[in-house]
C-alpha cells in the first residue's frame, strides 16, 4: 500500500481533519485497526487525537499510550450536540492542535439507545461531527454478499457519509479480488484497505473487553512487539494516503456557544485529591480528571496495591477497574486499607465508582458456588477483607449489568446538591449483599439497577460509593461540587 504522506507545512487550518471508523457489528476488528492506524500515523510524525464513541474505558487506554494524547469519550445519549462538539474540539486543540482526529465507533454503526432513533449510536456522532466514515466489514467467508452489506449501511441513513470500506479477515488474493470488485461495482464506495486473517492481530481479551493498557504492559513481555506487528499490518493493508484525503474533506464544525473546559478561580490553597491508579483501579474518563483540575484541585496518584500508605491529600477518588482480580494483593496491603478506613472515619471526602465501591465494602468474594457466571468460572472460590468504610459484602459473578442510568441526588453529597440529576452508565459483574436495613443512599435511579432497589450511592459520613459511572463533561456539576465539598471538609 502507499506511504504515509508528510504533514503539510504552514497549512492554513480551517477545520479539524477527522475520520470515524465504524463497522457492521461488534468483533469486526475496529479496535485493532484503530490501534494500528494510530501507531502508524504517530510514527510518521502526526499529532493524532483519538476518540471513542460510547463509554468504554479500556480501548482509550491504548489510544492514549500510543499517541501520547489523552483519548476522549463522546456519547450522544449522555451529551447534547453542543456537548459532543465541545469535547471533540477541546480534545483536538488542547496540548497543541492535532493534525488529525481518529474516532472509533461503538458496536455496529447504527446500534444505539433504542430501535427507532440514532440516539447513543455511532451514526449519531458521525452526523453531529460531520465525519467521513470508514466502514469495516468482517469479510470472513463472504465476497459478493459484502456488497449487499455495504449497500444496506449506505442506504439506511443517507445523512451518514460512508466514504470508504476496509475488509477485515480476508483469506487470499481471490477472496480480496471478488469482495473488492463486488463492493466497488455495486456500491460505488472504494475499498481502501484489506486486512488478512492473522491470530497475532488479536489482543488479550477479558470479560469486559480488552485488558487495560496499564495491566497489559506489565503482564505481557512482548507488548511492544505486538503493537509493532499490528502497526505494520495496518501500514501494509490500508491506503493511508487515501484515508488522510478523506479526513481532510470533512467540513468545518460550528463551535459551541460555551465550553465546560473553563478554568475556575478558587479562594485559598488548592485542595489535593488523591486518585487511585494501578492495575486494579484505572477506569477514569480523562474529562473527569481534567475538569477537577480546572475546577481548582490538584491531582495526586497513588496505588492501593503497591503503596504502603496514602499520600497527603484532602479527598479521595477511587475509580473503577478490576479489584476482583487483585483481591489478594489488596487484602495483603493492610496498611493502605487501614489508611483509607481512617481517612473515611475522620470525615475525609471519598468518592468511589464501581470497583472503588467494591474496595470500600467489608469483604469481596469470588467463585462463590451458585453465583459464578460462565465468564467468572475460572476464578477460585475465595473471600478477601477489603477496607470496610462502607457496609456490605461484594459477590462477584452473580449477574451482568450493562446499562445507561438516569439518577437524581437524594441528599447533598460530594457530587452535588439534592435534586441534581444526571445521566451515566453502569457496567459490572458484582453485587453488594448484606446491606443493613438502615443504610443510607445518596442517589435514586429512575433508570438503571444501582446497588439495591433502584438506590445507588451507598453513604457513610462523607464517603460515597456507587455503581454509576459519571462523565463530568455531561454531568457538569460533578467537578465543581467535588472540589467545593473537599474544600469545605478539609
Amino acid at each position: 500500500m502507499s506511504d504515509i504522506p508528510h504533514i503539510p507545512e504552514n497549512k492554513e487550518k480551517k477545520e479539524i481533519p477527522r475520520i470515524l471508523l465504524s463497522a457492521g457489528s461488534s468483533s469486526s476488528g475496529k479496535t485493532t485497526i484503530t490501534i494500528g492506524l494510530l501507531a502508524a500515523l504517530t510514527e510518521a510524525g502526526y499529532k493524532v487525537q483519538p476518540y471513542k464513541v460510547g463509554l468504554d474505558y479500556i480501548d482509550p487506554s491504548y489510544y492514549t499510550e500510543i499517541t501520547g494524547r489523552r483519548a476522549r469519550n463522546i456519547d450522544g445519549f449522555l451529551m447534547d450536540e453542543e456537548g459532543v462538539r465541545d469535547v471533540f474540539i477541546h480534545g483536538a486543540e488542547v496540548d497543541k492542535d492535532a493534525d488529525i482526529a481518529i474516532i472509533e465507533g461503538v458496536r455496529g454503526l447504527y446500534e444505539g439507545f433504542d430501535s427507532f432513533t440514532d440516539t447513543g449510536s455511532t451514526a449519531q456522532i458521525a452526523k453531529i461531527l460531520k465525519c467521513s466514515v470508514i466502514l469495516i466489514i468482517n469479510a470472513r467467508s463472504i465476497t459478493r454478499s459484502a456488497a449487499a452489506l455495504v449497500n444496506g449501511f449506505k442506504d439506511f441513513d443517507k445523512d451518514v457519509n460512508i466514504v470508504g470500506v476496509i475488509l477485515n479477515n480476508i483469506g487470499g488474493p481471490r477472496h480480496t479480488k471478488k469482495a473488492t470488485e463486488a463492493i466497488e461495482h455495486y456500491t460505488g464506495i472504494p475499498v481502501i484497505g484489506v486486512i488478512h486473517r492473522n491470530n497475532s492481530m488479536k489482543i488479550s481479551m477479558r470479560h469486559l473487553g480488552l485488558v487495560p493498557a496499564i495491566e497489559e504492559r506489565r503482564r505481557a513481555d512482548n507488548y511492544d512487539e505486538r503493537i509493532e506487528f499490528i502497526k505494520n499490518k495496518i501500514k501494509d493493508g490500508i491506503q493511508i494516503d487515501r484515508l488522510l484525503e478523506m479526513a481532510h474533506a470533512a467540513p468545518a464544525l460550528e463551535r459551541p456557544s460555551k465550553t465546560v473546559f473553563t478554568p475556575r478561580e478558587i479562594e485559598g490553597e488548592r485542595p489535593v485529591i488523591g486518585v487511585a491508579l494501578d492495575e486494579a483501579f484505572n477506569f477514569y474518563y480523562h474529562d473527569n480528571l481534567e475538569l477537577l483540575q480546572l475546577a481548582g484541585a490538584d491531582i495526586k496518584y497513588f496505588s492501593p496495591i503497591h503503596d504502603s500508605k496514602l499520600p497527603c491529600v484532602d479527598g479521595l477518588y477511587l475509580g473503577g477497574g478490576y479489584p476482583e482480580l487483585f483481591a489478594a494483593e489488596l487484602e495483603e496491603n493492610v496498611s493502605m486499607r487501614e489508611d483509607v478506613l481512617d481517612a473515611s472515619q475522620s470525615g475525609m471526602p471519598i468518592y468511589a465508582e464501581c470497583g472503588g465501591l467494591m474496595y470500600l465494602t467489608e469483604k469481596l468474594s469470588t467463585g462463590v458456588k451458585g453465583k459464578g457466571a460462565h465468564h467468572m468460572a475460572e476464578m477460585p472460590e475465595s473471600t478477601h477483607d477489603m477496607v470496610g468504610a462502607l457496609p456490605g459484602h461484594t459477590l462477584m459473578g452473580h449477574k451482568r449489568v450493562v446499562s445507561y442510568n438516569i439518577g437524581e441526588l437524594a441528599v447533598d453529597s460530594i457530587i452535588g446538591k439534592t435534586g441534581n440529576s444526571f445521566r451515566g452508565h453502569e457496567f459490572h459483574h458484582s453485587e453488594v449483599t448484606e446491606i443493613p436495613t438502615d443504610a443510607k443512599f445518596a442517589i435514586k435511579l429512575s433508570r438503571g439497577t444501582g446497588i439495591i432497589d433502584g438506590w445507588d450511592g451507598l453513604t457513610v459520613d462523607n464517603t460515597l460509593g456507587c455503581y454509576a459511572h459519571l462523565v463530568a463533561s455531561s454531568y457538569r456539576e460533578f467537578a465543581g461540587s467535588f472540589v467545593d465539598f473537599v474544600m469545605e471538609n478539609r
